[in-house]
């Protein structure tokens, strides 16, 4: 089992920064997959970043592209998304998945943390 705990959401305004952490417990990370979904108000969970086993893998819904890093420290446990030039429609719960499998847009990982809510404001 693995155990995801989500911290770093609040409130920012447009064009602002956040950065999202995700510590892991009960299983060493560096055999997981790593990914960020989110979920905004009336819609459906979406895959927004993944991180694979190997460091240097990474994807992003083109939506994010360019505006947000994941970034994971196996030896920490850990697994970071750093969002950038934040617009209002990156409003949404966000949540933190591991899988053994590579994570992918629609996708539906073993493990998930209780989510954490961003608010950018206009």
């Amino acid at each position: 089992q693995v155990q995801l705990v989500e911290s770093g959401g609040g409130l920012v305004q447009a064009g602002g920064s956040l950065r999202l952490s995700c510590a892991a417990s009960g299983r060493t990370l560096s055999t997981y997959s790593m990914g960020w979904f989110r979920q905004a108000p009336g819609k459906e969970r979406e895959f927004v970043a993944v991180i694979d086993r190997n460091p240097g893998s990474a994807y992003y819904a083109a939506s994010v592209k360019g505006r947000f890093t994941i970034s994971r420290d196996n030896a920490k446990n850990t697994v970071d998304l750093q969002m950038n030039s934040l617009k209002s429609e990156d409003t949404a719960v966000y949540y933190c998945a591991a899988d053994r499998r590579l994570i992918l847009p629609g996708t539906k990982p073993d493990y998930w943390g209780q989510g954490t809510q961003i608010t950018v404001s206009s």
